[in-house]
């Protein structure tokens, strides 16, 4: 039985990391968040030893490991700009880590990343949760690219309240930002269909919006990203809806709605197989999200604006 940590417990995405540990038969030992309202753990790992205080984790992690019994894991949950350091104590402690995306803000940190991981003979493993979609793994399947490039179009609307933007995920500086934070899983799912950025140009920029165009190998993006509720198409309101997701291909929509509830677990079963997702899978979506990031807004008088266009 593999034993893990787990920082940032008390966080929105901890629980599909609980389960996925309890689903694949593993023992999650000692938990890390600064915030106390941790009682989900009663549901999964009650004797789980819970720590508010970053060096007291660490201080047990290290005492478990030199009586020899270490975990073999560290699944990081927390704050995007904490990933890093995060991933550098799983592996001073001997663990494998199991990071959230992103994981890390700034490609350059994946290259001391790469180093200390070769050095530490352990892996450090990301959570790129649509890969192991049935329905984006069909698509991929049955994909013909004939030296056409796909036109394709992505929108994603996730409504977020006023805290949004006072808590750590409306700091650029700790979450990257709404392209980082909410559009790497889906910039990452495009360029693992459709080939390597080869241009990409930003059109808005604010602090809830974002959208831009993205040249790849085999496709041509038109992407909009919004967390404000005023941005929902009529249907999605009409319908209570707070999330709105599109993704049209050649104008066919691309229906993947369904299947997210056990992509955490599958992920990590591929994961203590061996066969996880490492760095150099997630290097070209961080790369593509720092620079949309630090892009100049490009204005061109006929610009598409993915939000006109697909939002009805």
């Amino acid at each position: 039985m593999k034993k893990f940590g787990l920082t940032g417990v008390a966080g929105y995405i901890a629980p599909r990391h609980l389960k996925a540990i309890k689903d694949t038969g593993s023992n999650l030992v000692a938990v890390l968040d600064p915030h106390d309202s941790v009682g989900i753990m009663d549901q999964y790992f009650p004797k789980a030893n819970y720590f508010q205080d970053f060096e007291r984790f660490e201080r047990h992690l290290e005492k478990m490991r030199h009586l020899n019994d270490g975990i073999d894991y560290l699944s990081i949950c927390s704050p995007n700009h904490l990933h890093d350091a995060h991933i550098r104590l799983a592996l001073r402690e001997g663990a494998n880590a199991i990071c959230e995306k992103p994981m890390v803000l700034n490609p350059w940190n994946l290259d001391l990343l790469e180093e200390l991981e070769g050095k530490s003979g352990k892996k450090i493993y990301s959570v790129l949760q649509l890969r192991k979609h049935q329905s984006i793994i069909d698509f991929k399947n049955d994909l013909k690219l004939d030296g056409q490039k796909k036109d394709v179009q992505l929108t994603y609307i996730t409504s977020r309240g006023n805290w949004y933007k006072y808590s750590w995920k409306g700091n650029a500086t700790k979450s990257g930002g709404v392209a980082t934070n909410i559009g790497i899983h889906f910039f990452d799912m495009l360029i693992w269909l459709f080939g390597s950025v080869v241009n990409s140009e930003v059109y808005l920029t604010q602090e809830d919006r974002t959208s831009g165009f993205i040249e790849l190998q085999n496709a041509n993006v038109k992407w909009f990203l919004s967390i404000d509720e005023n941005d929902l198409p009529e249907s999605a309101k009409l319908k209570n809806k707070k999330t709105y997701r599109s993704i049209l291909i050649d104008d066919n929509e691309f229906e993947f709605s369904e299947g997210f509830t056990e992509l955490h677990t599958e992920v990590y079963k591929a994961t203590l197989a061996g066969e996880g997702f490492g760095i150099t899978d997630v290097r070209p979506s961080i790369e593509l999200a720092y620079n949309i990031r630090n892009s100049k807004i490009v204005e061109k008088m006929n610009a598409p604006h993915p939000l006109l266009l697909s939002v009805k």
